[in-house]
């Protein structure tokens, strides 16, 4: 099978090389992918969101399944476009279309949704410059903190925590009178904060039958102790110990069957990755968002468990045929550590030249997916963006996985590298 993968961070490296093990993988083409992609597949110089161009590398190259990474080629409505085209409709495009990635693409249309659906989360409205004053008054009525999120994709950085009513409102006039994230925030959902422990849940559909892929926790802010900035993150451990099974029924009868048959009865076609973004509130699951897509450094935590092969179930997906699908997850333990450039996530240098990657631990021991990297004109690897090399250790236990993780990480470096060195410890706290 020939295969295209839209994207260039780790997610889709993480992809590339479960796509690639897989005997029915006969051509694996990465657009525009990494250093990391270039070593195990052909890289091909195309944007994600250059539909015209991607159309016409898939005629030429004969491409059967087109495998979508990252969100916004889905938002901009890719799997739309092809079943537009007589020549490509019947290519199998692994990602929902324009509509059910509303569910990432506005927090107003996936609010509505799980309320109409009786799906758990924080109670909200959303507000425009139009009703701002309404949305001023609103915030006097909550509780803070209060969490104001942009409707539209925001490079995730549209989500914020006020502390108090005043900066709430602050932070609305900015956002709605302003344009502090520009389109993204011409509708403001306006919500009431969640106190509890976040995980991710993971579901592949073909938009009938599901399957849940592992589940993990991730590490948004910069500092250690999870202090700082927000980045798209530094870390992500799977499987989650207080994800035990009573938990994660919860999960799957409260909130994946409710999503997957409420999109049935919307007649939304769904095939692709849903992720769902989860707080646990005293045992409880509520939704914090979705995702239409697999998550990033989630992604390179969760692969690594799947034992079944990874393009037999993208496979199974595209053609409708997940519940003859057996998947099967290794008992053990990833966690992934995120290299980035110094001064991430704001101003950070690139094209400096990485040491140290021929220096790796057996796979039964560590991962080293590449993000922003690439090759320059000497063929040196070089860092291409802020967040640079994901390293996943896996061990049985979760303390194993963590020190061949951070085993691992201690072979590579740059000119100026950070990394958290904190990552997994909340939970082995837990477990104490």
């Amino acid at each position: 099978m020939n295969i295209l993968l839209l994207g260039s961070g780790g997610r889709e490296h993480a992809f590339a090389w479960k796509i690639v093990n897989s005997p029915k993988c006969s051509n694996l083409y990465v657009a525009p992918g990494n250093a990391g992609t270039a070593a195990i597949a052909e890289n091909v110089n195309i944007a994600v969101s250059d539909f015209d161009g991607i159309s016409r590398f898939v005629e030429e190259k004969n491409i059967e399944m087109v495998v979508v990474g990252p969100e916004e080629p889905l938002v901009k409505g890719i799997v739309d476009f092809f079943q537009s085209k007589e020549t490509l409709k019947n290519i199998l495009i692994i990602g929902p279309g324009k509509v059910g990635a509303q569910l990432e693409g506005s927090k107003d249309f996936s609010k509505k949704f799980m309320d109409k659906y009786g799906i758990p989360t924080a109670g909200s409205q959303t507000f425009t410059k139009d009703t701002i004053q309404k949305g001023l008054e609103y915030i006097d009525y909550q509780e803070a903190p209060i969490v104001l999120k942009a409707d539209g994709l925001a490079a995730g950085k549209g989500v914020l925590i006020c502390q108090t009513h005043e900066e709430a409102k602050a932070s609305l006039k900015e956002m709605l009178l302003e344009s502090k994230f520009g389109a993204a925030s011409e509708k403001v959902v306006i919500e009431q904060f969640l106190s509890g422990i976040e995980l991710s849940v993971f579901v592949a559909t073909d938009g009938h039958h599901y399957r849940i892929l592992p589940e993990a926790k991730d590490y948004k802010r910069i500092g250690e102790q999870d202090t700082g900035l927000n980045t798209g993150g530094m870390g992500a451990i799977s499987p989650v110990p207080f994800a035990d099974q009573d938990f994660l029924n919860k999960v799957e009868t409260r909130i994946v069957i409710p999503t997957i048959k409420g999109l049935e009865q919307e007649n939304i076609p769904y095939t692709g990755f849903l992720f769902i973004g989860l707080m646990n509130v005293n045992g409880d699951p509520y939704v914090i968002e979705y995702n239409v897509r697999m998550g990033d450094p989630e992604t390179q935590a969760v692969l690594p468990r799947i034992k079944s092969d990874f393009l037999e179930l993208l496979f199974a997906m595209g053609t409708q045929q997940l519940h003859a699908y057996p998947l099967e997850i290794h008992e053990y333990c990833a966690s992934t550590i995120v290299m980035v450039a110094g001064g991430y996530p704001e101003d950070y240098k690139k094209g400096d030249v990485i040491l140290g990657l021929e220096n790796k631990l057996p796979e039964s021991q560590a991962l080293v997916f590449h993000a922003g990297t690439q090759l320059s004109s000497s063929k040196d690897v070089i860092t291409n963006g802020g967040r640079v090399i994901s390293i996943t250790g896996i061990g049985q236990k979760l303390e194993e996985a963590l020190m061949n993780a951070y085993s691992q990480v201690s072979n590579i470096n740059w000119n100026v590298v950070y990394f958290r060195k904190d990552i997994g410890q909340d939970l082995l706290n837990l477990k104490k």
